[in-house]
């Protein structure tokens, strides 16, 4: 009896899933076609162009409306049985609410599950052909200067550029700080330079009017110059640009890469590392909204599902609320990255507990 009313409930939840996704995904698209028409128009970009802009857009679009989907097709199949009377039918049978939530909870935490990977990696590899499309064939969001840019060029070289232009595969205001490879907390060597090119032809960098510093325990060396070859640097122009991604393009693994890097490297982290668990924290919540509104839908009210949806609507937008409140505090260093990212999913959590409890068994 259970495992067909388990297979009757998944099926219609995630019937509704999926048809929610394909609603908001085809609104969405009409939308930002709509907000990007006179771009395509003024650009003349080919109708295959736009297609493809699209195709790549939809992943982003099904990531940050899953939860909303997932929350809505909960919403609509409790709150239908419950109006068919057929929730009534279920409770009488001795069935109880928890027994009820089960297979919509093992559901959502299933979706939950898929959406760490399908977030956090096949998102990023969409994304990025996505800010491709827009870069050339919009003209948006094109990289010509990227500023205040550092790494680590290997274990015992930090790069400082300025501002880099990626047209003409020139860095400005660059230093290049030498550490002495058995104690890295001693610095031997700096270069600062006004500006550096990369040569092609030779695959070595350049840089141009600056000067050398070299230290030793008791001496320094200072030598001034016009140009000069630096042949030990390991980077390309193509891995400066790299560096720029934007974190919408960056897989989890590279998120977690890259705030290591700022790390090692002196630049504060923070921003990467609340990406990186905001992504992981996002994908819990379709299972944190369902807790949360499933014992509202499933108890009739007066208004039926007009008002549960409207109840069931604010109780997504307030979570998103303090999702971006709380990110903007931990920002700020008030609160470190992993409670920042899952402190909306803790406290919706605690709340729909309570929820539960309180709920007409």
């Amino acid at each position: 009896m259970m495992k067909i009313l388990d297979r009757y409930l998944v099926k219609q939840f995630v019937q509704t899933i999926l048809f929610g996704l394909l609603a908001f995904t085809l609104l969405f698209v009409v939308i930002d076609l709509m907000e990007n028409l006179g771009d395509f128009l003024d650009q003349n970009v080919p109708t295959k162009t736009i297609i493809n802009y699209y195709i790549v857009f939809i992943p982003e679009m099904v990531r940050l409306m899953t939860p909303v989907a997932v929350l809505l097709a909960s919403l609509f199949t409790a709150g239908k049985m419950a109006n068919l009377n057929e929730l009534t039918a279920i409770k009488a049978s001795g069935v109880s609410l928890y027994r009820f939530m089960a297979p919509f909870i093992i559901t959502a935490a299933s979706v939950s599950i898929f959406s760490v990977y399908f977030g956090g990696y096949l998102v990023p590899i969409a994304n990025k052909e996505k800010v491709f499309i827009e870069q050339t064939a919009m003209k948006k969001g094109i990289v010509f200067f990227g500023n205040n840019i550092f790494f680590q060029d290997s274990k015992s070289r930090i790069v400082t550029i300025g501002y880099y232009d990626a047209a003409q595969k020139q860095a400005n205001q660059v230093s290049i700080q030498e550490f002495n490879p058995a104690d890295q907390t001693k610095l031997i060597a700096r270069t600062d330079a006004f500006r550096m090119n990369y040569d092609s032809t030779k695959s070595s960098w350049y840089v141009y009017e600056g000067i050398t510093r070299t230290f030793s325990d008791s001496t320094e060396s200072v030598n001034k110059f016009e140009a000069k070859e630096f042949r030990e640097l390991n980077f390309k122009p193509k891995d400066v640009i790299q560096k720029q991604r934007k974190p919408e393009e960056m897989t989890l693994s590279d998120l977690k890469n890259f705030g290591e890097e700022q790390l090692r490297t002196g630049n504060d982290p923070t921003s990467t590392e609340i990406e990186y668990h905001s992504r992981i924290a996002f994908a819990f919540a379709s299972m944190i909204v369902v807790l949360f509104g499933l014992p509202i839908s499933a108890n009739r009210r007066r208004g039926g599902l007009a008002i549960q949806f409207g109840i069931n609507l604010l109780i997504t937008f307030i979570y998103l609320v303090f999702m971006k409140v709380s990110q903007a505090f931990g920002k700020s260093g008030v609160m470190n990255p992993l409670a920042t990212a899952w402190f909306a999913n803790v406290i919706f959590l605690m709340a729909a507990l309570y929820n539960i409890k309180r709920a007409q068994k």
